[in-house]
């Protein structure tokens, strides 16, 4: 499969984690409107049946399902896995877009904070993606998302959860493009920057953060969230429907990938500039 053979949406089914708002609710409407059948996957099971009504009623000619789950819960990750497999044997597209944030310096993180964070980021979609991979793979033309972040590319101080599962999740995707290119299937990795979504506000600090110093940590990275969340799902959309391995969205990306590779030694000196904070402040959660 040429990573110019255009994604055909309408040929199969789609499972988008994270779909009960921000970008993947996004991405799911867009997704139906180019054809596909939805599994969406979310925790919030009320905001998600809401999503998924809106969407049916839109588009009565397609199959809408809806799957409640935790994806800090490897057991829940499994069975979820399991169900839709046997379900949806005409899935084409998975995107993993479901994600967490944590604030808060290694030294005053709790392990248990620390992997909750990596539970959701990394491991539900390396599970998920692992289990689905038979169905995926079993006719050509499959295609991955992978939605890390601008923190998947830059690691600034107070981000030692959040950055190493987007880190994690970046070279996870890389060696997944190059060993399911001979399968003909394609993935794309999107690291999103400041995208207006709630993730970063609704992120909690660490318990041992002081309250008082989450909260300006949160205040000052508001500054960062400008780029809207449908824009910027209709640009993954549209790297899906081109297979595009990678994109980078708004300049809050941009610019900080630029400068780690023109300028890795001094990247976060700047960046931390543009935020207009210090490291140690700078809350959870590009997107």
């Amino acid at each position: 499969m040429s990573r110019r053979t255009p994604f055909r949406f309408a040929e199969g089914t789609a499972v988008v984690t994270g779909a009960a708002g921000g970008m993947g609710e996004h991405v799911a409407r867009l997704l139906a409107a180019r054809g596909s059948d939805l599994v969406l996957v979310d925790r919030d099971g009320g905001r998600l049946e809401s999503v998924a009504a809106g969407i049916r009623a839109k588009h009565p000619g397609l199959s809408v399902t809806t799957e409640t789950v935790d994806l800090a819960e490897r057991d829940a990750v499994d069975a979820l896995a399991t169900r839709v497999r046997a379900a949806h044997p005409e899935i084409r597209l998975l995107v993993n877009n479901a994600g967490v944030a944590l604030g808060g310096d290694f030294a005053r993180l709790t392990l248990d904070e620390f992997d909750r964070v990596m539970d959701v980021n990394f491991r539900a979609p390396v599970r998920l993606t692992h289990a689905l991979l038979p169905t995926l793979t079993a006719r050509p033309g499959a295609h991955v998302v992978n939605v890390s972040s601008l923190f998947g590319l830059i690691a600034p101080p107070g981000q030692s959860a959040y950055c190493s599962s987007k880190f994690a999740l970046r070279g996870f995707s890389e060696v997944l493009r190059a060993e399911l290119a001979p399968l003909g299937a394609t993935v794309t990795t999107v690291h999103p920057g400041g995208i207006r979504t709630g993730i970063a506000a609704s992120a909690p600090a660490g318990v041992n953060i002081p309250a008082e110093e989450a909260e300006q940590g949160r205040r000052e990275f508001e500054k960062l969230l400008t780029f809207p969340a449908d824009k910027a799902a209709a640009l993954i959309v549209d790297a899906v429907a081109q297979r595009r391995p990678r994109l980078l969205i708004g300049a809050s990306a941009k610019i900080p990938d630029a400068l780690a590779r023109i300028a890795p030694a001094s990247s976060l000196r700047i960046f931390a500039r543009l935020v207009g904070a210090s490291g140690r402040r700078t809350p959870a959660g590009a997107r």
